[in-house]
């Protein structure tokens, strides 16, 4: 059915996000560097090894 379609489609790009977020963290881990992301329009750094992720 589409539905499952859908389910199946949304679970493989929340997969592929979930793995592109911790080689993201593992990267900047490894090279010493801080994540910087935005949060409600303020900049805000944070220490990647301060990020719990399995």
């Amino acid at each position: 059915m589409i539905i499952d379609k859908e389910n199946r489609i949304k679970e493989k790009v929340l997969e592929g996000l979930d793995l592109s977020y911790k080689r993201l963290i593992k990267s900047k881990r490894e090279r010493n560097l801080e994540l910087i992301v935005s949060e409600n329009g303020e900049v805000i750094r944070i220490n990647p090894h301060e990020i719990i992720c399995e």
